[in-house]
């Protein structure tokens, strides 16, 4: 393997890149689900802290999808516009978070949490 990419394996710029992706997914759906490819394909050969955030990256799409069919199935009793607006801001939250923990080459606490 080439030296440059055992730099980006180790260094997370791979990580970051799934955490832009899924901020242009907000505007560009498709991009969200080339992030949640990349953080699958990455994840294994992470060293331990970088493995927390794409945990975190994968959690991060699946909860979000599962928030959005929710907010969507129930628009029609209203309470799915205020569903859609939580999962619009929690899913803005964790790309910040993350990008913050990897800025710092720290690991993530908790990446199975359902929160922030």
């Amino acid at each position: 393997m080439s030296e440059v990419a055992e730099v980006q394996k180790s260094n997370g710029s791979n990580a970051k890149v799934v955490y832009i992706l899924y901020l242009v997914s907000l505007i560009v759906g498709v991009t969200g689900i080339v992030g949640l490819v990349m953080a699958y394909v990455y994840k294994a050969d992470a060293p331990d802290w970088l493995k927390t955030h794409y945990q975190w990256q994968i959690r991060t799409f699946w909860m979000g999808l599962l928030y959005t069919v929710i907010g969507l199935f129930t628009t029609m009793i209203l309470i799915g516009y205020l569903i859609l607006l939580f999962n619009l801001i929690w899913f803005i939250i964790r790309c910040i978070k993350g990008l913050s923990a990897l800025e710092k080459r720290q690991p993530l606490p908790d990446p199975t949490s359902w929160l922030f």
